[in-house]
């Protein structure tokens, strides 16, 4: 069985929550695109864990975790986040991390560009974390990047650090005006965090096709969501990788493999951080106590996300990108403190009324309309079947089902990992 666990919207759906779930189910887990952009925060027995770049199987000592070649890895932030989850008792192994030898490594200069770029763009940014993500996958497709298999040939490596940093120089020391960036330095830095990585390093191809072949599940975990996609998300507000299930076998280095099931993670409200159209946006007061019940904050930046109604638009355009064959929705319990739940079931784009997804100056003249649902104003933490829900949640939850023609598989009415039931 290959599944892919995917988010439906702008990210922060509570995918880490749900691969933790169902880890348990397969034997490898791999993050096939993205950096340490986002946070996938996972709360088990064994505590509180945020995690930007390992998978969110890591927290399971059966299963093996693969980043594949997709992904951009900043070296020395993943070395902290290995230390930090040994510190917390989760025991990391090259038998239980697989990292991948065409890994595109996230350099510090690549973090640099970025916040130059962000600070020059001023009141214009497009909201970045600042953490290299789309220095580093730009450079990626000029062909100018270090691989994590290039950390096994260091004389080549050293040779290849002085042509990058002189190419980069050109925008660093002559664009921006800054600093140049030190070959030497760099050099230092992969030997600091790189080179002991190196007896975790594979051909994840190889590997990854014998063990599909030899009858091993696989769960592929993505970073963010469809409405993030490089293609086919709100660009250019997106991140610089491909979001999609689509994409997943290929971001894990096994492109002739086709999964079999995609399961789609779907907020019970929407959540979105940094900049961009976000039409079903709250703000004041109505906003902040959403945000203060969903504790929307975002796991790697800690900034508030911005919240607002189930958008019934933008999530049925997610489910169909994505190609959900099912819906795992989460944080339903979040909205027990309200009387009545907004959700947005259209868009008004300049005075015509429209249901379908749209892009560019469309979408950031788009209005939401607004109805709302009836609350039901319980704890419903507790719930575990369908049954158990009050009349106006089942209502609530059929009538996501049906607006955005997907299938509800899970329904997490909390943070735990025994704090969900599937229908």
């Amino acid at each position: 069985m290959l599944t892919a666990v995917v988010g439906i919207n702008w990210g922060d759906e509570g995918k880490g929550r749900m691969v933790d779930l169902l880890s348990s189910r397969y034997d490898i887990v791999i993050r096939y695109q993205g950096g340490n952009n986002a946070g996938h925060t996972v709360i088990n027995e064994k505590g509180k864990f945020i995690l930007n770049l390992l998978p969110s199987g890591i927290l399971r000592d059966e299963t093996v975790n693969v980043m594949g070649p997709g992904m951009v890895i900043d070296l020395e932030h993943l070395t902290h986040e290995m230390a930090a989850l040994r510190e917390k008792g989760i025991e990391i192994s090259p038998e239980h991390l697989v990292i991948s030898d065409r890994a595109t490594v996230c350099l510090p200069y690549h973090k640099m560009m970025d916040i130059l770029e962000e600070e020059r763009l001023g009141g214009k940014a497009y909201g970045s974390t600042r953490r290299g993500i789309a220095p580093v996958y730009a450079d990626k497709y000029m062909k100018k990047t270090v691989r994590v298999g290039d950390l096994a040939h260091p004389e080549t490596l050293k040779a290849h650090l002085k042509d990058l940093c002189e190419w980069k120089n050109l925008t660093v020391a002559g664009g921006y005006a800054h600093e140049p960036v030190d070959p030497d330095a760099i050099y230092a830095w992969l030997e600091k965090y790189g080179f002991p990585l190196l007896p975790y390093v594979k051909d994840t191809t190889q590997y990854l096709t014998e063990a599909i072949d030899g009858g091993k599940s696989v769960m592929f975990e993505a970073q963010l969501g469809a409405l993030r996609d490089i293609d086919f998300g709100i660009y250019p507000y997106t991140s610089s990788s491909s979001t999609i299930a689509a994409y997943a076998p290929i971001g894990a280095g096994i492109p002739a493999k086709r999964l079999d099931n995609v399961v789609g993670i779907m907020k019970a409200y929407s959540s979105c951080v940094g900049a961009g159209p976000f039409t079903c946006e709250m703000f004041g007061a109505e906003a902040e106590a959403l945000r203060e019940a969903g504790g929307e904050y975002g796991a790697a930046t800690g900034r508030p996300r911005r919240v607002g109604g189930f958008d019934v638009v933008a999530s049925r355009y997610g489910c169909l990108v994505q190609g959900a064959t099912e819906i795992a929705l989460t944080k339903l319990d979040v909205l027990s403190y309200l009387d009545k739940i907004p959700v947005v079931t259209h868009y008004d784009v300049n005075g015509q009324i429209v249901d379908h997804f749209p892009t560019g100056d469309e979408l950031e003249a788009a209005k939401p309309v607004v109805e709302y649902l009836p609350g039901w104003h319980q704890d419903i933490s507790a719930c575990r079947s369908f049954d158990d829900l009050p009349k106006e949640a089942q209502d609530y939850v059929n009538f996501i089902a049906e607006s955005t023609n997907t299938h509800i598989q899970y329904v997490s009415v909390g943070a735990g990992r025994d704090e969900y039931f599937e229908m």
